[in-house]
């Protein structure tokens, strides 16, 4: 009797398990495909990553051009919905969008909400000026006033270099890159705390009277950020991933990444 007991009660326990693998069948990829798009969440004011183009009404960068060659290896459209940069995670686990795409960092604390793909481009904090002034390092803006994008990891880079923050005559906060850096323009604060790409953007594409700072505050890597909660998006990450790797092993990465910056600053696969 012991031993038939013994026998059903594993059998109860396999069939739990089995019925809690089928619960938790990742369909992320297969959900998505079935919709025939991918919903993609981004600060539509972030060139040359993802932005609103004044000329054409459409939102196009970098990272929209890697994501229209990502969906069409998925065989899904590609839809982009700008969102508020602050809201970004409630955005994203409540189903609103189906990913946060671009130029996310990849953090600790973000690695711990989502789920996050391969790293596809390198990134640094710089600090921005305006090419005739007379700042040249860090030390230089002692007591000046320093801009940057709220919620951004430009903060997280400010918050770590405590001394370098604790010099500053103030901080300046501001929504967009954009707004940070037409302020500088403009005389209102005296550096811009922004990604490199952003700066490199304006310098090369715009002509803008900038230069960098031959000090940076801190070297990053971007991904895509994806759902984790519940049973989380594992199969689209992964699908989202390989697709990815094919971009950089067929050239087409390079391609689109020689459209946007000065140099490729891509590294899936390198």
């Amino acid at each position: 009797m012991k031993k038939l007991f013994s026998l059903l009660l594993v059998c109860m326990m396999l069939v739990g398990v089995a019925a809690h693998h089928c619960l938790a069948e990742d369909t992320s990829l297969t959900d998505l495909q079935k919709r025939g798009k991918l919903v993609l969440g981004l600060d539509a004011s972030f060139p040359p990553m993802g932005y609103l183009d004044p000329v054409t009404g459409e939102i196009t960068g970098f990272d929209i051009d890697v994501a229209k060659a990502v969906c069409d290896k998925l065989g899904v459209k590609l839809e982009c919905l700008g969102i508020d940069w602050d809201a970004k995670q409630m955005e994203l686990d409540s189903g609103n969008i189906d990913c946060i795409w671009n130029g996310l960092s990849i953090t600790p604390e973000r690695l711990e909400a989502m789920s996050i793909s391969i790293p596809y481009m390198k990134n640094e904090m710089v600090v921005t000026v305006l090419k005739d002034s007379p700042y040249k390092t860090l030390s230089d803006l002692a007591g000046k006033r320093l801009g940057l994008q709220t919620g951004s990891t430009a903060e997280d880079a400010l918050n770590a270099a405590a001394d370098f923050k604790a010099s500053l005559g103030e901080v300046c906060y501001f929504e967009e890159n954009a707004t940070a850096l037409m302020d500088l323009s403009n005389g209102g604060v005296d550096a811009v705390l922004v990604d490199f790409v952003v700066a490199d953007y304006y310098i090369t594409a715009m002509d803008a009277d900038y230069v960098l700072l031959d000090e940076t505050l801190a070297g990053e890597e971007y991904g895509i950020g994806f759902r984790k909660e519940a049973e989380g998006d594992a199969a689209l990450t992964e699908a989202v991933n390989a697709a990815l790797t094919e971009l950089a092993q067929d050239g087409t990465l390079a391609e689109i990444a020689s459209k946007w910056f000065s140099q490729d600053m891509t590294i899936v696969g390198k």
